[in-house]
């Protein structure tokens, strides 16, 4: 039976998983720290708003549009996502799975 696991556990590249995953939260924790204090700072400015861009709203009514920390988010997805890519492209990771014909 451990036997197994343990080639269950080099041959799924299990351990490569759990360091992608813990690389990944520390990835993810310095581009929050970018967008939140630089990016949206710089973007804030942009659109003449003073202070931090999360914290923009637009009252209609009773209801509040936190329009800012949706712009926030969009911001820190694509940053994310563009060093995802660019990291597998750079790495050459995208043809690993590719069947070579």
């Amino acid at each position: 039976m451990m036997k197994g696991f343990f080639s269950f556990v080099r041959e799924q590249g299990v351990v490569g998983l759990a360091v992608g995953f813990i690389l990944g939260g520390a990835v993810s924790k310095v581009v929050t720290a970018l967008v939140t204090d630089i990016i949206n700072p710089l973007v804030g400015i942009l659109l003449g708003f003073a202070g931090n861009l999360s914290a923009m709203s637009l009252k209609l009514g009773p209801a509040t549009l936190k329009w800012g920390d949706f712009v926030s988010v969009v911001i820190d997805f694509l940053i994310v996502a563009a060093v995802v890519y660019f990291g597998v492209k750079g790495l050459g990771l995208d043809k690993i799975d590719k069947k070579k014909s």
